[in-house]
């Protein structure tokens, strides 16, 4: 008969199994002339463990100041650690080199008070809820309170519980996303206090939605994130064999060729998806590897595979600690260690073959053929609903484990933090961030390439997304190639009479802000890949810096193609003036007016956070642009109290520029004689009769006015229009200065408002 909890897989399991080649690539053996296992040798800080890792990407060899030589890094399955030589092999026998401890972590946020009408007393608790008097009293909530545990190298550590009982709290707070002022107790890793920055380069949070970008396929995914990842000193050649290895131990090779996808475009199935989500974040081989229910929303066999990957993760030389919601009884066989939470309390804490003779003990034995797992939460969310809530259960397993630690004897300490470090190198761990420059572990370079190289692949990831999406540019194009049409039509072959003057003002201002409009569709490109960007950023992936710009550079060149496009559609058809020269700087205007519209918007989406509230934002400010840009009131007449907001306008300086190329010329007449009279109540006066009033005008100026004596230049109809300030370049150069100053605030915006910690 199989025990409930044996290790060894059944013949069911072994035929799902999908073990592969091992991803860890470990190094060859090593002599040190300085240091033997007698003692005497030199100590190793922490800085040089990582110049270590450096020396490993570079290839280089020993060096003159630690006398270790660089290893050879080449992929061996899994059971070879046993085999393996060299410096560490002292550090190879101990069976934990990682502990994660944590101890007492208390977290508390403050509660919204609802306001009601029919308080009749002071303050109504629901038993049922489970607060303390004093809990509803300071209006806070305990999210976590007094949790402790441990996490081991070559386990997993599973977090389990219900809605709302703090899994993902708990996860948080041990992965560093919770301010540290905000969260109580302590989190050690080998006994040492665990630093934010150093956490960032050996750990990796893997969270609960797929985050991925849906055009690339399987491979290409995981080679852009090892381009992120792992430090230029390794050579492209060693990123692919390491994204191959990748693949293979995530059991991906079926799908290596096949894009992730979304509603629109089939790809990968969701269980291959949430195993690329793991192996983005996994690239680097991180020490620590944290996974916010990762089998949510699959299917069971899916979730079995996924914790098999997991399972093998942990083996590799890892510390995988994650939340699951209600294991099957397969995967509760792949568990190492169960922490029960309930309302933010330990309700168990031990391993699964312990939770039988925990509840045993309790008074409720489990049933035979029956889920342990299920059978706890069961009971558990049972006794939450009980006045008392889950206190007996918290109280039991306190005083169990009181009892349990009075009875265990002291046992073998546990590795210091460097030397875990250094075997962890020895066995092929590839730490990012560290070079051969690294002298602590303060020093740990945030980054593990320079911002070009952050730059181009961010570049070349965004172009080969929407290279495979054609037709979000082709409707752009549409939308352009419509608007232009429709404006031609109307505005078809305008004269240069004040009426023709009329309407190239009304085309101008309808063109450039049609501009700004058409700029709007770009809202939705940074939320929806805001999830990605702050996944990415959370473990310094990249600067934000360097997101900006690839950003920019991925949009420009669209903007050229539109901005063609709309002036070879409206320029010849209105008749504007200008000719060659005209029509060169009517396109630069127009090309400005996008960058400038396409920035306003980027800044706009990196404050906003929903897309509808996003384009009510966009569409209003849009229409008092338009409404200050010197169309409707002149700048003249506008009250000084909103002056200011003229100066502000993004339409207001293309505008001018287009008028100003257009109306600049002092010899160009567009009112002569008689039509001097138009939209005036003498317009219709027959022209014999308004020659009459030219003549006697004549005679009293003391001037001969005509029927063809020019009446109004073009300089004059700006000089109508208060259009005096600036020439039409330097109204260009402001528009492009705008585009400029909105990517820098859609910088700054993403510098405060991408924090990736909880409060």
């Amino acid at each position: 008969m199989i025990s409930l909890f044996d290790r060894r897989s059944s013949p069911m399991a072994e035929a799902e199994d999908i073990d592969r080649d091992g991803l860890l690539g470990h190094h060859s053996t090593r002599a040190n002339a300085n240091q033997d296992s007698g003692g005497g040798g030199k100590s190793i800080t922490l800085g040089q463990l990582f110049k270590r890792v450096g020396d490993a990407h570079s290839g280089g060899g020993v060096t003159e100041n630690d006398g270790y030589a660089s290893p050879e890094h080449h992929v061996l399955e899994l059971d070879e650690f046993a085999a393996e030589g060299g410096a560490g092999d002292h550090l190879a026998s101990r069976p934990v080199p990682f502990v994660l401890a944590f101890t007492d972590l208390s977290y508390s946020v403050k509660k919204n008070r609802k306001m009601s009408l029919f308080r009749t007393n002071g303050l109504a608790v629901d038993p049922a809820a489970g607060l303390p008097p004093m809990e509803a009293i300071s209006g806070t909530k305990t999210l976590l309170n007094s949790i402790s545990g441990e996490a081991r190298e070559g386990e997993i550590f599973a977090v389990l519980g219900a809605s709302g009982s703090g899994k993902s709290t708990l996860i948080d707070a041990l992965a560093n996303r919770i301010v540290r002022e905000s969260l109580q107790g302590s989190i050690t890793l080998n006994g040492e206090k665990l630093e934010g920055r150093l956490l960032k380069v050996i750990s990796a949070y893997v969270m609960q939605d797929d985050l991925l970008y849906p055009m690339l396929t399987v491979e290409e995914t995981l080679m852009f994130s090892a381009e992120f990842r792992l430090p230029r000193s390794l050579s492209a050649s060693k990123k692919k064999s390491r994204v191959q290895a990748l693949i293979d131990q995530l059991g991906l090779r079926s799908a290596a060729k096949t894009i992730i996808g979304d509603e629109i475009h089939r790809g990968v199935s969701g269980g291959e998806r949430r195993r690329v989500s793991i192996g983005i974040d996994i690239i680097h081989d991180p020490i620590i590897l944290f996974l916010d229910e990762p089998t949510s929303g699959l299917d069971s066999t899916s979730a079995f595979m996924v914790v098999k990957v997991l399972q093998r993760i942990a083996h590799s030389g890892s510390i995988v600690i994650m939340s699951v919601h209600q294991p099957s009884y397969r995967i509760l066989c792949l568990l190492d260690r169960l922490l029960f939470l309930s309302r933010g309390q330990t309700v168990y804490s031990g391993p699964p073959d312990g939770i039988p003779r925990f509840f045993a003990d309790f008074g409720h034995p489990i049933p035979d053929n029956e889920n342990p797992t299920e059978f706890a939460l069961d009971l558990i969310r049972e006794s939450e609903g009980t006045p008392d809530g889950a206190k007996p259960l918290v109280d039991f397993n306190k005083s169990r484990q009181n009892t349990q630690l009075a009875l265990t004897t002291a046992e073998e300490s546990s590795v210091s933090l460097k030397d875990a470090i250094s075997a962890s190198i020895s066995r092929g761990k590839l730490v990012s961030g560290a070079t051969d420059r690294t002298t602590s572990a303060s020093s740990v370079q945030k980054h593990a390439n320079p911002f070009w190289i952050e730059m181009a692949v961010l570049t070349k990831r965004s172009f080969t997304n929407t290279k495979r999406m054609p037709e979000l540019f082709a409707i752009r194009l549409g939308a352009v190639l419509v608007t232009g049409f429709i404006l031609a039509t109307i505005f078809w072959r305008l004269d240069n009479s004040p009426k023709g003057v009329q309407e190239r003002l009304g085309f101008f201002a309808i063109a450039m802000s049609t501009m700004f409009y058409t700029c709007a569709d770009a809202l939705p490109v940074f939320l929806q890949e805001r999830n990605i960007f702050m996944r990415e950023t959370a473990y310094n992936a990249y600067r934000r810096s360097s997101y900006v710009l690839s950003h920019a550079i991925v949009g420009f060149p669209p903007l050229i193609l539109l901005s063609i496009a709309f002036s070879l559609t409206t320029f010849f058809a209105v008749g504007l003036a200008g000719g060659t020269q005209g029509f060169l700087f009517f396109v630069l205007i127009v090309l400005a007016s996008f960058w400038a519209g396409s920035g306003f918007v980027t800044f706009l989406s990196g404050v906003v956070t929903h897309v509808m509230l996003g384009y009510t934002v966009v569409v209003a400010i849009l229409a008092y642009f338009l409404l200050f840009s010197g169309f409707f009131i002149t700048r003249d007449r506008i009250h000084d109290y909103w002056i200011w907001f003229h100066y502000m306008s993004l339409v207001k300086y293309p505008y001018e520029a287009v008028m100003q190329n257009e109306f600049d010329d002092s010899h160009k007449c567009f009112a002569r004689g008689v039509q001097m009279f138009d939209n005036t109540p003498l317009g219709g006066l027959p022209d014999v009769m308004k020659l009459n009033v030219l003549k006697s005008m004549s005679n009293s100026l003391g001037a001969n006015i005509t029927g063809t004596t020019c009446i109004t230049t073009g300089t004059d109809i700006l000089k109508q229009q208060s259009i005096t300030q600036l020439d039409k370049w330097e109204c260009l150069w402001v528009t492009v200065a705008w585009g400029f100053l909105f990517r820098f605030l859609f910088y700054i915006a993403l510098l405060l408002g991408s924090r990736n910690k909880r409060r």
